[in-house]
């Protein structure tokens, strides 16, 4: 087993709630994992190589299925790749546009 530490938080209770409600609906199975997973997140957003500038986006339910899907057919690898992908061939079609207005 990895290295480990043990640090211990407190939360507003209405965070707690949450935290909890988030592993009775299935999408963590401890609060300790959930607590976890959000410290890995903030950790990677925050020392990211120097190239690459990390952002997060809200999508609305739809669309998020949509690349669920995307990635079920294998046309990518994750959702994200799928974002990566499509935001890549927007700007390749979209930079040169706005840079011909612009003469």
């Amino acid at each position: 087993m990895a290295d480990t530490e043990r640090i211990t938080v407190r939360l507003q209770n209405d965070r707690a709630k949450a935290l909890e409600k988030l592993v009775e609906m299935g999408r963590f199975p401890t609060v300790s994992d959930a607590i976890r997973t959000a410290v890995d997140e903030f950790v990677d957003a925050n020392f990211t190589p120097e190239y690459i500038e990390r952002i997060t986006i809200d999508l609305p339910k739809g669309n998020v299925v949509e690349l669920e899907c995307l990635v079920k057919d294998g046309d990518s690898v994750s959702i994200d790749d799928a974002i990566r992908n499509a935001v890549r061939e927007y700007t390749r079609k979209r930079i040169p546009k706005a840079m011909e207005d612009q003469l």
